[in-house]
């Protein structure tokens, strides 16, 4: 017999290094409607060495790779310990954790997400649920996005789902089936460029704002092949790497014209992935604080009602459905769709480790 009440921790790490999202969670669930609260919730930002670290790992040998990946379960782990130690938590149905994505290649049938070894739930002492995208890309499919049915679940009174973190992704519903896809690359190439005049983002998008657009570059980003390709399909650093900087690289560009092309760049990609350009749009993830993006959207999407959430759940969106992925493989219930992915089958993800 399932519980209807769920005590729980989500921990998200994503591809533009902020750091490790943690959020406490009550979820319950009521005649099959999901309720959730954001209790205690905090981004531990990693140190310089270690995002230099995980920025290079893309390029590392398998034992590189394997010493990476018992190093971050360590660090991780202490993560995890001192969020639960901090706020005092306790009777925890499960710690659940999507880890750090280092390398994403579904059309080889692989990806790494590292910090997802046994020994973590040791170091935690809790029961942990994590490795939530290997099981999909293993059914030929994507292992990405992973958020779409947490947004059908949690966030049905939207039309679209939009997140805009090292990437932007969508989810929607399309003939009765969640439809879901990697857009562009957002926070992965701007703070790329902050971070090269010693910020760490663009703060509001203020210095994109003051530069101009390339219209030469900006044409060459538009025709890139990916965005021609039908979902589902989705986006790794590896795309930024080899593919998105070298273009942006050819061109002798200020770095402020550089984030004014991107970010009109981000706007327009995202606009011509929406198939109906009205409705109401939720917004979460970092690039949700960009209001020169969100201004540039707006313009591309005049008809659409764009929904801007409180703080916790713009930031803490991803670690409250990696919780609710956790709670439903605790449950034995499907918690990644076929629609979505394009893996064989829906199927229930997720390894489980006991204390």
């Amino acid at each position: 017999m399932n519980k209807q009440n769920y005590n729980v921790v989500g921990v998200m790490s994503g591809t533009s290094l902020d750091g490790v999202d943690l959020a406490h969670i009550i979820f319950s669930i009521s005649d099959g409607k999901w309720k959730y609260e954001i209790l205690e919730s905090e981004t531990i930002p990693y140190t310089n060495q270690w995002v230099n670290r995980l920025k290079i790992a893309v390029d590392f040998s398998e034992e590189e790779l394997l010493q990476l990946n018992n190093d971050y379960t360590e660090v991780l782990g202490e993560i995890i310990t001192n969020f639960i130690q901090k706020f005092n938590l306790k009777n925890l149905d499960a710690v659940c954790s999507h880890g750090h994505t280092i390398l994403h290649q579904p059309q080889n049938g692989f990806t790494l997400q590292i910090g997802n070894l046994p020994e973590i739930a040791k170091i935690v002492n809790q029961k942990i649920i994590c490795d939530f995208r290997v099981q999909d890309v293993q059914l030929g499919g994507q292992g990405a996005p992973l958020v779409p049915i947490g947004d059908r679940i949690l966030f049905s009174e939207f039309d679209y789902c939009l997140n805009l973190g090292g990437f932007s992704n969508v989810s929607f519903e399309e003939n009765g089936k969640r439809i879901a896809f990697d857009i562009s690359p957002v926070n992965t190439v701007l703070n790329f460029y902050a971070n090269t005049i010693g910020l760490q983002y663009d703060n509001k998008g203020t210095i994109a704002k003051s530069g101009i657009t390339s219209e030469d570059l900006l044409a060459e980003l538009n025709a890139l092949d990916f965005y021609q390709k039908k979902y589902p399909k989705s986006l790794g650093f590896e795309f930024v790497k080899t593919i998105v900087l070298p273009i942006i690289e050819k061109y002798e560009l200020s770095i402020e014209d550089k984030l004014r092309t991107f970010t009109e760049h981000i706007a327009f990609q995202i606009a011509n992935a929406l198939p109906l350009k009205n409705g109401k749009l939720l917004i979460t993830g970092g690039g949700a604080y960009n209001d020169f993006l969100i201004a540039q959207m707006k313009n591309y999407l005049p008809e659409m009602q764009i929904v801007i959430p409180n703080a916790k759940t713009i930031e803490f969106k991803e670690a409250l459905i990696f919780a609710l992925l956790g709670v439903l493989k605790l449950r034995n219930e499907i918690n990644v769709l076929s629609s979505v992915t394009g893996s064989k089958q829906d199927h229930c993800s997720g390894v489980l480790f006991d204390s």
